[in-house]
């Protein structure tokens, strides 16, 4: 039974899990979607009521029927690479890919269905509230009014991106910045603003969550720091204990959103909370595990090549 990884050759997280795999003798094989069709071969044949499918990819041949599980983690857009890609090649390959992979029977990290949710800010921060998370006061906007009277009733707060930066457009950063209420707010009647009450922390806390094992790692904060992904603290990501509280609810978030792995951001403050600010249903993890000498990548791999049948459903609720 073969574990498939849809994601760029160039992906050093997907590097890690690789060589557990190789390491127990679990066959693997690697795609980017990207290089279908051309460096990549796909055929489903349904007839008669049975359905087979193959995947050749670099002479490597996977049969559907010798499919153990799937991960979704860095995959290019289907036939990006083609002599001449074009939308409907695009929307061609995805549906013969996707489709042949779901008309298996195999584990999904993550399951499609469940991770497009998931990606969704709004959704996050109410399965946030329904799981038991501290999560700061938001609003999603294009209101300037309500902007500016959520700037003025909290005072201090950020202004940051729902969906993260621009596709194509690699070298654009768009970090958390600290607002106040005599900001211009005009510019949001443009597109959606995302604010939040700002969280004074002590540190930043990246919680990792594979199946059921839960990786927590901790980094302190620069005084008056704003976005932990930029800038040098001059700390490290160190090893953290996960409190039961957030425990527990990490597992009702994991189990609310189908989830089989997700990295969690908190913003812990001068009392110890630990403030839930997003949740990455496909969050790197390869910084954290070799600063910390965490084993996620072998939890990972261990998921992907166990037979267990309590996999995520696709649109669990």
């Amino acid at each position: 039974m073969t574990v498939l990884i849809l994601t760029s050759e160039e992906d050093v997280t997907a590097d890690l899990v690789v060589a557990r795999l190789h390491a127990t003798g679990t066959p693997v094989l690697r795609l980017d979607p990207a290089d279908l069709p051309g460096k990549a071969v796909l055929s489903a044949d349904y007839a008669h009521g049975d359905f087979t499918g193959h995947l050749s990819v670099n002479g490597h041949v996977l049969s559907m029927s010798g499919l153990r599980s799937v991960w979704i983690r860095r995959p290019g857009e289907p036939a990006a690479h083609a002599p001449h890609p074009s939308p409907w090649l695009t929307a061609e390959t995805r549906q013969a890919l996707y489709g042949m992979l779901h008309s298996a029977s195999a584990r999904w990290m993550n399951h499609p269905q469940n991770a497009d949710r998931a990606r969704l800010k709004p959704w996050q921060l109410g399965a946030a509230h329904r799981s038991g998370f501290a999560v700061p006061p938001t609003v999603f906007t294009t209101s300037p009014r309500l902007a500016r009277e959520f700037a003025e009733e909290h005072r201090e707060v950020v202004v940051k991106s729902a969906s993260g930066p621009p596709p194509g457009e690699p070298g654009v950063a768009l970090p958390t910045t600290l607002i106040g209420p005599d900001a211009d707010f005009s510019g949001v009647a443009a597109g959606p603003a995302l604010l939040q009450r700002y969280v004074p922390k002590r540190a930043d806390i990246r919680l990792t969550g594979v199946g059921a094992r839960l990786f927590a790692a901790c980094k302190k904060a620069a005084p008056d720091q704003v976005d932990g992904r930029y800038g040098d603290t001059g700390h490290t990501w160190e090893p953290v204990a996960v409190p039961g509280r957030i425990a527990a609810s990490v597992r009702a978030y994991l189990d609310l959103a189908g989830l089989a792995y997700a990295a969690f951001d908190f913003a812990e403050d001068e009392d110890g909370v630990w403030w839930f600010l997003e949740c990455n249903q496909g969050g790197q993890f390869g910084f954290v595990e070799l600063e910390t000498g965490q084993p996620i990548s072998a939890a990972v791999a261990g998921w992907l090549a166990h037979r267990a049948l309590d996999r995520p459903t696709a649109g669990r609720r």
